[in-house]
């Protein structure tokens, strides 16, 4: 099968000839590393010409038609047209983009100007109001911006002695503007009687508002304020095109050739007629100069750059040239040179050599052949069309010339050119020919695309392909064939591709096409959607691209832009090499990416990553529904209103502590604050915990499950990103826990990935939506300064450079990209890395350019700006986590070990000896790290390792016991493990045990010896509550065990509801079932024994309220007024008239999923399908009834149950898996607390929810509305938390430090 592979090699562009004189002024300048700076085609180009080298920028997408000098020289901008034009500012060491202005001017951008300080830059458009804007470049935002005229504009320049004020001509007018706030504000300059009302072309601005403008009479205009107050006649013999001012005075330049320089006072000092020197001609016309000490550089229309050392001003030494106006598309190069030739519109043949790069003769002329001194050997015209292609033979004895009369004519060279032959069998005009190895066929393409085969010399056309099956090409340049029906794109046209050439030595192709594209692809290329590798450069079509005779370059040529770009061509050996040796060199390497088609030769993905990947964050209602639910509900509420509602108890409750940590989909989210307490985030609270005093403090804003967490650079202030439709980022104080920021309105659906910048004042963020959209922050003012596009595929992992706040890194599913933001935009640049692969985590390393990615493969991939340097196999799983060290640690090898083995520095309560780590953090001489278990580890960097915290894993947690007796609880969960926790002040886990199935419910036995856990698969067990170790077994039901009940007292009987519709009652003593409890439509969700022992109560999905008698099981009907009077052992049902009130407005959609009515049955707690935990008054009679709600569960609420004491309360999450614990507080004992608690209110209160069960699916979205509110206004650091500068030493320092991670046994 054919490689539809790109090419392992690249084109780097070494050499632009050419430079824009026509219809542009104003473009060349020294830079203040007296490099030359101007631009042609799409191209701004950097000229040295000490060293004779050129830089390129290439961030344009169409013709540069405008350009201005940053007043430091340095920094360049330039303008484009095109249907939606923009602006550059970019740095002309560099020749990377510093910022990008857009989405104001339409057509183009004709004029640009940089004020005194360089703070602020006009620019004025092509539209049909030539709009003038004033831009605060570096942000990107526009300052002012004002109708220009009616008329062109064809200058621009800010009054460089006046702040504020600019100056524009054009068109018979002149204009005078004032920069006040956002207003730009024009007076017309007053012509009087001193001088004629005309066309003004360009200007300059001098002291004491004083103003000189160039006329299109060849005057000089000096103007005072707005008023002329006298003329230079006949400064120049014709229209002035370019006036510049500098230390010594100003220069001008005109359409007469000649270049003219004026003291400070505009007096004259000398003419230079460039006409009349060596290097001058006839019709000379200069559109720009810049004069700079003793240099002048000028350049003319017809795309020449000369230099002029002004006390030798009659040798202008010629530094560019290029092909003038017209469509350029003759190209040949030498067969045994480094010689190029190219043939314009413009009536001219120019001589190119490859390795001198330059131009090295010129002739204009339509002759055809020509000597190498470029005389005419023979002029021949047997055609009135134009002549398209033409090439010699490969033994050089006959000439074939291809013409728009759809013919090709073959002439021997021998005979003085004596045409000897005719190919007449195209049907439209010849488009390209190639000659066979032997000079005997010779095949063709057309317009219409056919391609057609002729014998040689004689041009009989070839029927039989039989013939030509041994045929081998001298060349290929032909579009058509099947060795190259890869090139063509899906839904192109025939005239699409104008050029292709084929390297044979390294099987590679060169093709030239309509889109401005230069593409290189493998050779052969025969199957469609063939991989390719790009380069921009062409500003229009591309005409023409020829290898050189050693296939080190590729020459192309632009139509329109009338340019030729010297591609060097990059081996992927020498391509590294240079990489490694000098890796600033690709500084002026072109922009260039694989091509869209499908990926290939993609491995197979671990399935941990693959099981993350499907992961889905949807609900199916969100809390921000709840208002329109209510509003739909509006009869209901009338209904109530009327009525008296239960009140709200008086006692409350405080979260105290919280065991679980979000590890098995989230990554870095876990670290040291400046305080030396640990900050990470479960559910959708964010939670700081101290390791010395074993307490926790929360914070509780957000609403919905976090997914990530960033903090500041400072340690003080935490970032963290939550999922929903309204989904947002909060950034939070970690000593008060209070929000300092709240960002909104630009995510969709979630936000899955957070950074700082090195500074703390930025902050880079990604979404869940399709895009992954990546918006940059200025959080503090909760603004906006870039947004962008991010991946199709999901991101895992965003880094700022701690370098350069601007630059960015973002890795992911096939997915390693490298950013940098320009004024409003941020432009990305995929890594070099040849075959895809999915990157896992990413940092930054001990410079600017270095970065490190760990991929799903376990490889450590470093990086070098974009292009990859080294790959290292470090780890046998997936790299999920790095972190880069300030300064070595001790023993490297053995923290490394320890982790390996953390299960012997850990006996008994890791349930996997290597667990996989999501996280890693270091701080105050510790490591911390996460697992995808839920536990957080803290190594010493001697060797121990404490477990500071434990949750549950993946997997829904239901099951849930509090001892009858001691402050301890169980829980069972999907994850397939039963734990034992404390309650007390040590809050530790005591126990835990795998399981052959998941649990869904547990119950301690009345004198709390023995612990019954019901399993998923329809068994259940009955276990020594201090060991854990099986007492007996049962398995009579296939369906899942909903809820499990010892009988009270004595603790004889067990209830064991099923999902089969059945309660079975076992009798302890003797482990035999002694009754099955009939009746139910559907599966049981909760029961209850009465006092003594002899009644259940069961509610069932359908809302049934079930009574039976125990321990047969037989049924009862009792009255509701009976039912209140039984003395109940517990009440977890939630359904019946004593907690009727508990079910909100819109319960149609919300499930109240657990209850508990508490010892002193006085208060009843729920938990629902919002995740809310609710407190009512027992009994709650009536419906609506008020309570006090409290949010920390991002999902439903599973389960909830007091203490023996009512002291705490004890909650679990379904799919935040963790286990809350929280504090009755007595009435009067209520502190005012932030966002944690609220009585009900028909009109405010937020009841609603989504179905319980959370779908896993291939695809991530969500919704985020982003507003921002400074709730502590900032104004500084104080001085001892100010962060260090760390010095060049630290900084050498810094190392790479990864861990392993290993898989979960799948």
């Amino acid at each position: 099968m054919a490689d539809r592979t790109a090419p392992n090699c690249h084109l780097r562009l070494e050499w632009v000839y050419g430079y824009r004189g026509h219809q542009c002024r104003n473009n060349l300048y020294y830079t203040a590393a007296k490099e030359i700076v101007y631009f042609v085609a799409g191209v701004g180009v950097v000229y040295n010409t000490r060293e004779h080298k050129q830089k390129f920028y290439l961030g344009h997408n169409d013709d540069i038609i405008s350009l201005a000098l940053h007043p430091e020289r340095v920094l360049v901008a330039t303008g484009q047209v095109g249907k939606e034009p923009y602006i550059c500012v970019w740095d002309s060491y560099t020749v990377q983009t510093v910022s990008i202005l857009k989405d104001t001017h339409t057509h183009g951008i004709a004029c640009l100007a940089f004020d005194l300080d360089g703070q602020c830059l006009v620019s004025v458009g092509l539209d049909s109001k030539n709009t003038i804007c004033v831009w605060d470049w570096r942000r990107g935002k526009v300052l002012a911006a004002a109708p220009g005229h009616t008329d062109r504009i064809f200058d621009i320049s800010w009054d460089l002695y006046q702040p504020s004020k600019l100056v524009s001509c054009g068109v018979k007018h002149i204009k005078f503007w004032s920069l006040c706030g956002n207003a730009l504000t024009p007076k017309r300059g007053v012509f009087g009687k001193t001088g004629d009302l005309q066309t003004i072309l360009c200007l300059a601005c001098a002291r004491d508002e004083v103003t000189y403008s160039g006329a299109l009479n060849g005057d000089i205009y000096v103007w005072k304020g707005i008023n002329l107050i006298r003329t230079v006649q006949g400064a120049h013999g014709s229209g002035i095109f370019s006036m510049n001012a500098c230390e010594e005075g100003f220069a001008t330049g005109g359409r007469d050739g000649c270049v003219r320089l004026w003291d400070l006072n505009f007096k004259p000092i000398t003419v230079i007629d460039l006409r009349e020197t060596d290097q001058g001609y006839k019709g000379l016309s200069v559109r720009s100069v810049c004069w700079r000490g003793d240099h002048i550089l000028v350049g003319t229309q017809d795309s020449e750059i000369f230099e002029v050392v002004v006390h030798d001003r009659t040798k202008p030494f010629l530094i560019m040239q290029g092909h003038c106006e017209g469509e350029l598309w003759a190209l040949a190069v030498h067969p045994t040179k480094p010689l190029a030739m190219t043939g314009s519109d413009d009536r001219s043949v120019r001589m190119v050599v490859s390795y001198l790069k330059n131009i090295v003769n010129d002739l204009s002329s339509n002759v055809l052949p020509l000597h190498r001194d470029m005389t005419e050997v023979v002029h021949i015209k047997d055609r009135k069309e134009a002549i398209h292609e033409l090439k010699y033979s490969p033994d050089g004895a006959h000439l074939a010339v291809g013409s728009n009369d759809n013919s090709v004519d073959i002439y021997s060279v021998v005979q003085r050119y004596k045409k000897v032959g005719e190919c007449i069998g195209s049907t439209s005009f010849i488009t390209h020919m190639d000659w066979s190895t032997d000079s005997k066929y010779l095949q063709t393409n057309d317009g219409n695309g056919k391609r057609l085969f002729y014998r040689m010399p004689s041009g009989k056309e070839v029927t039989n392909r039989e013939e030509l099956k041994l045929v081998q090409w001298s060349s290929w340049t032909c579009v058509l064939g099947p060795e190259v029906n890869g090139i063509w794109p899906k839904y192109s046209e025939i005239n699409d591709i104008n050029s292709v050439d084929a390297n044979f030595n390294n099987q590679v192709l060169v093709t030239a096409d309509d889109y401005g594209l230069v593409k290189l692809l493998r050779y052969p290329c025969v199957r469609k959607g063939a991989k390719f590798k790009k380069y921009l450069g062409h500003s229009a079509h591309i005409t023409n691209a020829r290898w050189s005779h050693d296939y080190q370059w590729v020459i192309t040529i632009g139509g329109a832009d009338h340019s030729v770009f010297q591609w060097k061509f990059v081996t992927d050996r020498k391509s590294k090499e240079a990489l490694h040796i000098a890796p600033q060199e690709t500084l002026g390497d072109s922009n260039s990416e694989e091509s869209d088609s499908d990926q290939s030769d993609v491995p197979e993905m671990d399935s941990e990553i693959e099981q993350e990947t499907h992961l889905t964050y949807r609900r199916q209602v969100y809390k921000e529904d709840l208002p329109q639910l209510k509003e739909q509900s509006k009869e209901k509420h009338r209904a109530v209103a009327m009525k008296k509602r239960e009140r709200a108890p008086g006692s409350g409750l405080k979260l105290h502590f919280i065991h679980g940590y979000r590890g098995y989909d989230c990554r870095s989210n876990l670290f040291y604050t400046q305080t030396g307490e640990i900050v990470y985030h479960v559910a959708a609270v964010g939670v700081v915990y101290n390791r010395q005093q074993n307490t926790q403090r929360f914070y509780m804003g957000h609403d919905d499950d976090i997914l990530c967490l960033a903090i500041h650079p400072l340690k003080d202030y935490v970032a963290t990103g939550q999922v929903g439709r309204d989904s947002s980022i909060h950034i939070w104080d970690t000593e008060i826990m209070k929000p300092m920021s709240v960002l909104k309105g630009f995510h969709q659906l979630g936000v899955c990935a957070l950074d700082f910048s090195a500074d703390g004042k930025r902050l880079a963020s990604v979404g869940l939506d399709d895009n992954h959209t990546i918006v940059l922050w200025d959080w503090r003012k909760g603004e906006k300064l870039s947004a962008i596009r991010g991946s199709k595929d999901k991101i895992f992992v965003i880094k700022v450079n701690p370098y350069c706040p601007d630059k960015l890194i973002t890795a992911g599913i096939k997915h390693m990209k490298f950013w940098h933001k320009t004024g409003g935009g941020l432009i990305g640049r995929k890594g070099n890395m040849g075959k895809t692969e999915t990157m896992m985590c990413a940092v930054y390393g001990w410079t600017e350019e270095m970065v490190f990615s760990g991929t799903c493969t376990g490889d450590i991939c470093i990086w070098r700006d974009m292009f990859l340097v080294k790959t290292v196999k470090a780890h046998d799983g997936p790299v999920f986590s790095m972190h880069a060290l300030e300064k070595v640690l001790e023993g490297k090898g053995s923290n490394r070990d320890a982790l390996m083995k953390i299960a012997s520095f850990a006996p008994g309560l890791l349930l996997e000896d290597n667990p996989s780590i999501r996280a890693i953090s270091l701080g105050h001489g510790y490591i911390l790290v996460g697992t995808k278990n839920g536990e957080i580890l803290e190594v010493d960097k001697s060797g121990p390792i404490t477990l500071l915290v434990q949750g549950h894993m993946e997997g829904e947690v239901w099951g849930l016991a509090t001892h009858p007796h001691l402050p301890l609880c169980a829980t069972v969960s999907d994850d397939k493990t039963l734990r034992i926790w404390d309650l007390s002040p040590s809050h530790c886990m005591l126990a835990v045990r795998k399981l052959k199935k998941g649990g869904r419910c547990c119950c301690f036995s009345p004198e709390g010896k023995a612990l019954a856990v019901g399993l998923n698969d329809g068994s259940f067990l009955i276990v020594n509550a201090d060991t854990l170790e099986d007492l007996v077994s049962f398995h009579h039901r296939k369906d899942i065990i909903s809820d499990i009940r010892f009988s009270p007292g004595a603790g004889k009987y067990l209830a064991v509801a099923s999902g089969d519709s059945f309660v079975d009652i076992y009798n302890v003593m003797s482990s035999k079932r002694v009754g099955v409890c009939k009746g139910s439509l559907i599966y049981i969700t909760h029961l209850d024994w009465d006092k003594r022992g002899k009644l259940l109560q069961v509610n069932t999905g359908a809302k049934e309220q079930l009574f039976f008698e125990a321990p047969r099981g037989k049924k009862q009907t009792i009255p509701a007024t009976e039912v209140e009077k039984i003395d109940w052992s517990t009440w977890t049902c939630v359904l019946g008239t004593s907690c009727e009130g508990i079910w909100p407005v819109v319960s149609e959609v919300t499930e109240v999923t657990a209850a508990c009515l508490s010892n002193d049955r006085k208060v009843l707690a729920t938990g629902d399908d919002l995740g809310y935990v609710k407190l009512f008054r027992y009994p709650v009679k009536g419906k609506y009834a008020k309570f006090k709600r409290y949010v920390a569960h991002s999902t439903h609420v599973t389960n909830v149950r007091w203490t023996h004491d009512d002291g705490l309360l004890v909650t679990v999450g379904g799919g935040d898996t963790c286990l809350m614990i929280w504090t009755h507080e007595a009435e009067g004992h209520r502190e005012a607390r932030h966002c944690d608690s609220e009585e009900s209110d028909i009109e405010s209160e937020d009841d609603g929810g989504y179905d319980s069960d959370v779908t896993r699916e291939n695809e991530i979205s969500y919704t985020i509305k982003a507003l921002s509110t400074n709730m502590r206004p900032m104004t500084g650091v104080k001085p001892h938390l100010q962060l260090k500068e760390p010095s060049v030493d630290e900084r050498d320092q810094i190392f790479l430090f990864s861990f392993e991670l290993s898989l979960l046994d799948t």
